[in-house]
């Protein structure tokens, strides 16, 4: 048995004794809903099913407040295996949590027109929630692919020791936006345009990252996150294929959308996007790449300079590509022509 496998069991058999601790104290599961996304056929629906005490008067926020110190959020017992009813425009479609609570389920030939709408999940125990929904209209032509960290908030990501720093002990009210980020957002996005938050972060942020982006004025969009912990063929998730995934993932489900991408030089989102834009080059509207200072490089990956960002100059060149300090030099640069 490998180390993963190990440390699956170990997280399996904690999150057994959370549910029934907190089952003796009177709690019960509550489905968590995340904005959800599609097209005029397909609706990708999105929530997590988790322990939570009966007697908090709302919910939603009182999961929000919970995770303003950012460690708390963490600290979750998920429900798996619990089936749910997704109830989209009188249709109804049964389904599980997964493993680890969550529901992502793909409805097609939903019969939803394009704009915001709300779908029902309902748990076998415990009451329905509304889950967001955006159906984005067949005639937007145009949308963005953000990343979040160093990109529209400064976190110094994914160095272990200012992660867990800014993670489990850094109050979340006090995590700065990347100055001139809505501007340069408001500028480019077009009216209908649909904007995604890309991250290797984990799903237990949904709400403070929700919070930070209604904050900031950056647009409102469905967040594409992930979820920490072993797999079976590792102790981590790959982030580099997270955000593959998720990026060819839009690329199917809106294939008339050509994309605008955000990033910064201080990951992997050069090389990721300069992949993309040479397989699929008409479906790239420009790249846009922050670029970290001396200081902010040292502390995200232990090294001056940006290997990565000088092999993407080269790879990128599929598809215009601006480069800025912050939102305010991006702007600049995109109008003076990219």
């Amino acid at each position: 048995m490998g180390l993963a496998d190990i440390v699956r069991q170990i997280e399996r058999e904690n999150n057994r004794r959370g549910i029934v601790s907190r089952r003796k104290k009177g709690w019960l599961p509550r489905l968590y809903p995340y904005t959800g996304y599609g097209s005029t056929s397909a609706v990708r629906v999105m929530a997590r099913a988790l322990m939570a005490n009966p007697n908090a008067t709302d919910w939603q926020m009182a999961f929000a407040q919970q995770a303003k110190r950012g460690w708390r959020q963490f600290f979750t017992t998920q429900v798996g295996y619990l089936p749910v009813t997704v109830t989209v425009n009188g249709r109804d479609v049964e389904t599980f949590t997964s493993e680890s609570g969550y529901i992502d389920l793909l409805i097609e030939d939903h019969g939803l027109e394009p704009g915001r709408h709300r779908v029902t999940i309902t748990p076998a125990a415990g009451d329905p929630v509304q889950a967001p929904v955006i159906v984005v209209d067949p005639g937007v032509s145009t949308g963005i692919i953000s990343d979040v960290d160093d990109t529209i908030m400064i976190t110094w990501l994914p160095r272990p020791m200012l992660a867990l720093w800014n993670s489990f002990v850094l109050h979340t009210n006090a995590r700065k936006a990347v100055p001139g980020i809505s501007e340069f957002y408001k500028a480019i996005i077009e009216p209908g345009s649909p904007v995604f938050y890309l991250s290797t972060g984990a799903w237990n942020t949904a709400p403070t990252l929700s919070q930070f982006i209604l904050e900031h004025g950056l647009p409102d969009g469905p967040l594409l996150l992930t979820d920490w912990g072993p797999t079976p063929t590792g102790l981590f998730r790959s982030g580099k294929e997270h955000k593959m995934t998720q990026l060819r993932n839009l690329l199917i489900m809106f294939p008339h959308i050509k994309w605008i991408l955000v990033g910064d030089d201080g990951q992997h989102d050069p090389l990721i996007y300069a992949d993309l834009a040479r397989e699929h080059p008409s479906r790239v509207e420009f790249i846009a790449l922050r670029q970290l200072d001396a200081v902010e490089q040292v502390l995200t990956h232990g090294m001056p300079g940006n290997r990565e960002g000088k092999l993407a100059g080269r790879a990128s060149r599929h598809v215009p590509t601006v480069y800025g300090r912050d939102g305010y030099e991006l702007l600049a640069r995109w109008r003076a022509g990219v």
